[in-house]
């Protein structure tokens, strides 16, 4: 009987196997890369529903409220912390007494519950950060935050996934600035990279080498 495919069959299916095969596991593995830098994995710029819709750009970027009115514990805890109703009062006992969307904080300050913010900055549970540290580093609110002086409503601004961490880690002189800045929305180094490499060595930062390594961030 006369031989129906040709000898080479045998060897071209073999390769389209394989090929097929390597094709699909690198088309998933770009799929899955591409999905999970995507904000639905990484939330980056969705605002997030609140109780009250708080506007850091009329509060920070028109009215001037510094960012430690409200964070009280951002220089000295690993928590910024949420003000509690009482200190919205310290203002709105003056002004906006009778607005509706600022039912919610008088009925908090009256009952003495806490509002129920939703965390726009939520890291995994393996990850430790402490805000002081940074702060006291040299690193602005604005270098993570964004610029919240322009933010009608509060989204977050970065990605928040590590290599977005070790993009500072491993070259801090990019971003700090000097500690009396670190709360200005407004600053711009004219020279970062020597401002940047003299506070590295004025505010003791560690070498890249321990600041990227893991037991750092995950205790």
């Amino acid at each position: 009987m006369a031989q129906i495919f040709h000898k080479s069959t045998n060897s071209i299916s073999k390769v389209s196997i394989v090929g097929g095969a390597l094709f699909a596991g690198l088309a998933l593995t770009l799929l899955l890369t591409v999905v999970n830098r995507s904000s639905f994995i990484t939330q980056q710029s969705v605002f997030r529903e609140q109780p009250v819709p708080f506007s850091h750009r009329h509060h920070v970027g028109g009215v001037g409220v510094d960012c430690r009115y409200c964070h009280t514990s951002v220089e000295d805890s690993a928590f910024a912390g949420l003000p509690p109703s009482r200190t919205c009062m310290n203002c709105h006992s003056q002004i906006w007494l009778t607005s509706p969307m600022l039912e919610p904080v008088r009925q908090s300050f009256y009952t003495g519950k806490p509002l129920e913010w939703n965390r726009v900055h939520n890291l995994a549970d393996f990850v430790y950060f402490n805000h002081s540290i940074h702060i006291n580093k040299g690193v602005g609110c604005a270098t993570c935050h964004g610029q919240v002086d322009r933010m009608p409503l509060m989204l977050q601004e970065n990605s928040l996934q590590m290599e977005w961490c070790l993009n500072c880690h491993r070259n801090p002189e990019k971003y700090v600035r000097p500690r009396e800045e670190v709360f200005n929305m407004a600053y711009h180094a004219e020279d970062q990279e020597k401002t940047g490499k003299e506070l590295v060595q004025k505010y003791k930062i560690q070498s890249p080498a321990l600041l990227t390594s893991c037991s750092t961030c995950h205790h």
